[in-house]
């Protein structure tokens, strides 16, 4: 179940996160049982909706999931691994998967770890 989120100010970015190196043209992307592995190592909003993996945040407001946006999009930015973002009145969406391997890749649990640790740091639950 997704919980509110209030964005913080002042957050700091944690100097973990770094550009991920591209994932291997020759390697397949992770096996459904290798993705339910890693998915049981997120924060428990994440979920597998097809090849990808998701994570809804309700905030309080549109501003709030904007700001929640601006904060992933710095750390994907960062990290070279860019998500797919839906701001709505009240949510954020994060969609995860890695466009070359067509399917999940261990960058895109790496990322969600990041953005957990991210959002945790820079939202406080309502």
């Amino acid at each position: 179940m997704a919980r509110s989120l209030e964005v913080r100010h002042h957050v700091r970015m944690d100097p973990q996160p770094h550009r991920l190196a591209p994932w291997p043209k020759d390697r397949p992307p992770l096996s459904l049982d290798e993705a339910r592995a890693r998915l049981a190592t997120l924060h428990s909003d994440w979920s597998l909706e097809g090849t990808a993996l998701v994570r809804r945040i309700r905030t309080r407001d549109f501003s709030a999931a904007l700001a929640l946006a601006v904060l992933a999009g710095e750390l994907a930015d960062r990290a070279d691994h860019h998500p797919e973002l839906l701001v709505r009145w009240g949510e954020l969406s994060i969609r995860l998967w890695t466009h070359s391997a067509s399917g999940l890749t261990e960058l895109d649990f790496t990322l969600a770890r990041w953005l957990d640790s991210r959002l945790a740091s820079g939202a406080a639950a309502t």
